[in-house]
């Protein structure tokens, strides 16, 4: 059993939901203390693990019971805290549509497998948050690689994992499919 000092409860939201509360809450503890975020967003597992490692805290892992994803992490000491970052190269919905037909260009989508199949960017490669480490070998370096999720928070996140394995032309798509007009693919791939 894992001892909490406290919890923040995030069920019923979407992302960047569930982040946004884990940074405002992880500023209530104490270095050492352990928070535990209760989330029902499946590609929390994979943002706040990736939240988590990219400030210095510690994702201690999640537990899953009856529908609920209990993640817990350990609160840096000053020390050990990176300072959050922002990717830098960002473009805009309107941007990423005008690029849409070059053949230089690949659309990444890192939402969960149900949100791209209710609606993705015609063409976009679906690979969500939590399997990007795995399969980084399936993205070529060569393209202009544009990375697209629901609010742009996500997508930040994967942008930054991408740079750090080398990637160098990465674009960070903002605010992503939550405001996304062009067109829509709702088949499977």
């Amino acid at each position: 059993m894992i001892q909490v000092n406290l919890t923040v409860d995030a069920k019923g939201l979407s992302c960047p939901m569930p982040i946004v509360k884990t940074k405002k809450a992880i500023n209530d503890l104490e270095p050492g203390q352990v928070l535990e975020v209760q989330a029902t967003d499946k590609g929390s597992k994979a943002d706040i693990k990736a939240w988590a490692e990219s400030t210095g805290h510690q994702y201690l892992g999640t537990i899953e019971e009856y529908g609920v994803l209990k993640h817990y992490i350990r609160k840096a000491t000053d020390s050990e805290t990176k300072k959050e970052t922002k990717f830098p190269n960002v473009v805009s919905n309107e941007e990423l549509h005008n690029q849409m037909d070059d053949p230089s260009a690949l659309i990444l989508d890192v939402r969960e497998p149900a949100e791209y199949a209710f609606g993705h960017i015609p063409g976009a490669l679906s690979i969500p948050l939590g399997e990007l480490e795995d399969r980084i070998n399936e993205l070529p370096k060569d393209k202009t690689i544009y990375v697209v999720c629901r609010t742009g928070t996500r997508s930040d996140l994967a942008a930054q994992k991408l740079t750090e394995k080398g990637f160098t032309n990465v674009w960070n798509v903002v605010p992503g499919m939550s405001q996304w007009n062009g067109p829509l693919d709702t088949a499977q791939s």
